[in-house]
């Protein structure tokens, strides 16, 4: 057998005197300049680099979804233009206390920047409704997450959360609709996916009624790392029954 250990000769007899080509050096040189250039300043993030098909079908080109209270869309969220708000709303006591991101800007832009500089399986989103951004949502690939190790996850399945920003949009109903609007728009940009998901946690009473409401099925309860959560299902077989 072949030895594993690395060799202790001190000989180079064998050894090749390589030497770049100035030219040929001097191409790298820029080269390495240009991705240096690229990556930006110490701590950015990297902008992402396809690696195939967009793994949620290009959420930035959904097209408005008609609600009675106007148009509404789904809008990537830009940490440059969006983290105020978002942090804000994750302040909110009734929001952090499921969301557990409350605290100075950092945390929440972490949570996001974690997502914005992955590989497409997580998008997170602004709901703007009627002009306004109203809510925070992200859509997720579920059959590639860590959720799909507590369930019987099929390809494609795509998942949701969820929080409405203002205490004011609160208990009118809105968390029911959008639901539906948006487990909507997923199954009209998304031919592929059979199934939206979601995992409320089972304290949250108000969610998980929103849920039901909007033409989810509870399916069971399961133990993720973080939480006991009701697994909700919308199928695209029986959305128009829902």
């Amino acid at each position: 057998m072949p030895s594993t250990e690395p060799s202790t000769s001190s000989s180079t007899d064998d050894t090749l005197d390589l030497r770049l080509p100035d030219e040929l050096a001097a191409l790298i040189a820029q080269e390495c300049a240009a991705l240096a250039r690229a990556a930006g300043p110490p701590g950015a993030v990297p902008p992402r680099r396809p690696t195939g098909p967009d793994l949620l079908d290009d959420i930035a080109a959904w097209a408005p979804a008609p609600t009675r209270s106007g148009p509404f869309e789904l809008v990537p969220v830009r940490i440059d233009r969006d983290l105020p708000l978002i942090t804000r709303w994750m302040n909110d006591p009734a929001v952090a206390a499921f969301w557990e991101l409350d605290g100075p800007d950092e945390i929440a832009a972490a949570h996001l920047r974690a997502q914005l500089g992955g590989d497409g399986r997580s998008v997170p989103c602004l709901g703007v409704l009627d002009g306004t951004p109203m809510s925070f949502w992200e859509v997720y690939r579920a059959d590639l997450d860590l959720l799909a190790r507590h369930y019987p996850a099929r390809p494609h399945d795509t998942g949701l959360h969820l929080l409405i920003g203002d205490v004011a949009d609160r208990g009118r109903g809105f968390g029911t609709s959008l639901l539906r609007t948006v487990s909507d728009l997923v199954l009209d940009n998304r031919p592929s996916c059979g199934r939206v998901v979601a995992e409320p946690d089972l304290r949250n009473t108000p969610s998980v009624a929103a849920f039901l409401g909007a033409g989810f099925r509870f399916s069971s309860e399961i133990d993720l790392p973080d939480k006991r959560a009701a697994l909700m299902i919308r199928d695209r077989t029986l959305r128009h029954l829902q």
